[in-house]
């Protein structure tokens, strides 16, 4: 089969087996694990490209990290798909794909071996261990930095071929790139280093041999020289000779260092970056949690759970749960296991250079998430093998012809062998893909496959308040208290809980513990306000939300909190004091404008009530209908009644059940003379809300307006016996 003809068929495979593998992610929703923070809950990204989300991009450490490309890319995805999960996953697809397809392209490039590049490529394509980074919305970063990672590839292997500074460029400059969607790629410039020894060959001599000139005597058919018979004329042959002696290896390596440096400094920039956002966002576990030598020990640990999980990918988790001091002779048997191996590569290195090269690739890559650096609370993590791993599929693809070549039949044996394992990582990918459907679901298969994993009973506990499963979430926040008795979060998260379900004692004794164990926990005080204020204990929850705000000044929480208190034992002043320190705090803080709005109307300032239900409105309160009533409401006090009946218009499209629309729309319709349209309205107010005292009346003065004197007294009846003074004023006027 031609050779072209060979390359299309490989690439159609892997085009259609990836989307295949991984085709279901587009029913997969957003999880409740990093995905709020990347998207769903993140205002910069939900409002799209905005020149202040782009400044925001490029500035922030949220997250505890600095990639401003991967908030950029969830930030086209909102303005092209809105928050509709389906095409944000088919996105992070689409990244994979292509990665696939760069990685076969540039394997083949280097090495002239298709079918061996292509089988790497597909174990990259459908590895279970691959899912994460592919399923998970908040993985972008993996996906996105790895294209990147791919380009550079490619634009290195065409420097490789003809060294030019244009080409340098490109390469220090799709590096930049991807070092602005994750900072993994500062192990980059050492794989290209790799790849200079294999399969470009780099390191090889090359220098021109010297041309040695030399005399030698002619055969005898020589022509003679003239007037000497007898005697041969000189003739001067040319040979190739090498120079002698070879070079030091170093001599060799070091210019491909030296020129590597630009991309050295780009990486160094980079970590220092990466390390202050990660510091600053609390996101390095302190020494005192994981000391150096309980960091070694998982180090080792996990180079070997790398290693298994990329053989038999069994009980994959979206977490799994740090081990803390490990025995010794299990730290002492994983190291010697990895020495051992390093030697042995080094040692074939002559005969089989893809093997250091394979092993170097896993291990130096994955040296910036192996823990030394210890980043949250797990132990290893999948997606931190996305790039490591295809140093692996190297040795495998590379190494496995190699053994069986003198075999019989071993040729045949290898090509079977090899579609087998393709079609059980292709099931087992299909499988895992499945558990990424949502948060319970991906919380509940970590529950199983791991032990003692307290973050996900926490997370599934998260997913189900989220659900209104409130029951369900107390006894997963129990099960995270049984494995972590010390995690104050947990706590605060269930008494949040007991908030939600009204057992405000329980969630006090919660709040209580969380605070005993962490006295500096600025949102337990908070929360702990919260249940004061519902039991009406309103001096308590002030000196809660007063607490919390001493300890976290830009609490704009607390201080929306506390003015909601303020306002309710009347000291209105300070109300609007804090809802104004509440917005200062937070520009975009929707609920403290609309709160600030209802306090303006009232006391009759109207006007300022409009404009901040305007920016309640701009800022996407989350009760639109209540935004628009009040809204309707201040225009109908200055007059506007066209304005007041369109947003009453607006909030009855919103929720066509809200009496109070309905009432405020027929109060203004009576207003402006149209009794019948009023009359309607508070039919409908009533039928919705029969014991609407209000609207009662209202419809008894239409009636009376109307001459229907009857159904006028009926309804201020009614209105009296619930208590509504005006219609008992009215009744006794009228002798009733």
């Amino acid at each position: 089969m031609p050779e072209k003809k060979q390359i299309l068929i490989i690439y159609l495979f892997l085009t259609v087996t990836t989307l295949l593998a991984f085709w279901q992610v587009g029913n997969n929703e957003f999880i409740n694990f990093d995905d709020n923070v990347y998207v769903t809950m993140n205002r910069h990204v939900r409002s799209g490209i905005t020149g202040e989300g782009l400044l925001w991009a490029f500035t922030t450490g949220e997250a505890a990290n600095w990639h401003p490309l991967t908030w950029i890319s969830h930030m086209l995805d909102v303005q092209i798909f809105g928050l509709n999960p389906h095409w944000h996953h088919l996105i992070n697809l689409l990244f994979h794909l292509v990665n696939v397809l760069l990685l076969f392209f540039v394997l083949h490039r280097m090495t002239k071996a298709p079918w061996r590049s292509a089988f790497v490529a597909a174990l990259f394509a459908f590895h279970p261990l691959h899912v994460e980074s592919v399923a998970w919305v908040a993985e972008r970063k993996d996906v996105l930095s790895t294209f990147f990672w791919m380009l550079t590839l490619v634009a290195y292997a065409h420097y490789a071929g003809k060294p030019r500074l244009k080409s340098f460029l490109a390469v220090a400059a799709l590096l930049a790139l991807g070092l602005m969607a994750k900072p993994m790629l500062v192990t980059l410039p050492f794989v290209l280093l790799l790849l200079d020894y294999w399969p470009l060959g780099r390191f090889e001599q090359k220098q021109p041999a010297e041309a040695i000139q030399k005399e030698t005597n002619s055969p005898p058919a020589a022509r003679r020289k003239k007037g000497k018979p007898g005697k041969q004329a000189p003739k001067i042959i040319v040979e190739m000779q090498k120079p002698p002696g070879n070079k030091s290896l170093w001599t060799l390596v070091c210019p491909l260092i030296l020129e590597k440096a630009p991309l050295f400094v780009l990486t160094i920039l980079s970590c220092a970056a990466t390390y202050i956002a990660q510091k600053t966002g609390g996101a390095v576990a302190p020494t005192e949690v994981y000391t150096l030598g309980i960091r070694i020990g998982n180090v080792f640990s996990s180079y070997l759970g790398y290693i298994t999980k990329t053989i038999w990918p069994n009980n994959l988790a979206v977490l799994y749960p740090h081990p803390g001091p490990l025995p010794l002779w299990q730290t002492l048997g994983t190291a010697l296991f990895l020495v051992a191996v390093t030697f042995a590569v080094i040692r074939k290195a002559r005969r089989f250079p893809f093997l250091p090269v394979g092993w170097l690739w896993f291990t130096g890559t994955l040296i910036p998430v192996i823990g030394i650096v210890q980043v949250g609370g797990q132990a290893m993590a999948d997606r931190y093998a996305y790039i490591p791993s295809i140093g692996l599929f190297i040795m495998a693809a590379w190494g496995c012809p190699e053994l069986v070549k003198k075999w019989s039949y071993g040729k045949e044996a290898l090509a079977a062998s090899s579609l087998l394992c393709l079609l059980c990582f292709f099931t087992l990918t299909w499988v895992q893909v499945g558990y990424w459907h949502d948060s319970i679901t991906l919380t509940g298969h970590a529950v199983e496959v791991t032990v003692d994993n307290h973050h996900m009973y926490k997370l599934r506990a998260l997913a189900n308040n989220s659900l209104g499963n409130h029951e369900q979430a107390i006894e997963d926040y129990g099960k995270a208290v049984e494995i972590n008795p010390n995690d104050a979060d947990v706590f605060n998260d269930r008494g949040f809980t007991y908030n939600s379900i009204g057992k405000y004692t329980l969630a006090v004794e919660d709040f209580n513990r969380a605070i005993e164990m962490n006295p500096r926990f600025a949102n337990a005080y908070n929360n702990r306000g919260t249940a004061y204020s519902a039991i009406g204990n309103y001096a308590r929850a002030v000196e809660d939300f007063s607490r919390a705000i001493e300890i976290e000044p830009r609490h704009s929480l607390a201080y929306l909190n506390r003015a909601l208190a303020y306002t309710v034992l009347n000291r209105r002043a300070q109300a609007l004091a804090d809802l104004d320190r509440a917005i200062e705090t937070n520009s975009h803080y929707s609920e403290a404008y609309y709160r600030r709005g209802v306090a303006y109307q009232s006391q009759g300032n109207y006007k300022q009530a409009i404009d901040d239900f305007n920016k309640a409105i701009e800022n996407n309160y989350f009760d639109k209908v209540e935004v628009f009533c009040n809204r309707g409401a201040a225009f109908g006090y200055l007059g506007e009644h066209a304005k007041a009946i369109e947003d009453f218009n607006r909030a009855i499209e919103i929720n066509p059940e809200h009496a109070k629309a309905h009432f405020n729309r027929g109060v203004e319709y009576g207003q402006a003379g149209d009794h019948t349209r009023a009359l309607q309205d508070f039919d409908r107010a009533i039928q919705i809300k029969p014991d609407f005292p209000e609207a009662l009346y209202f419809r008894g003065v239409i009636h009376g307006i109307m001459g229907n004197e009857d159904q006028a007294t009926e309804d201020m009846k009614k209105a009296a016996r619930l208590g509504y003074e005006d219609a008992k004023k009215f009744l006794e006027l009228q002798g009733e």
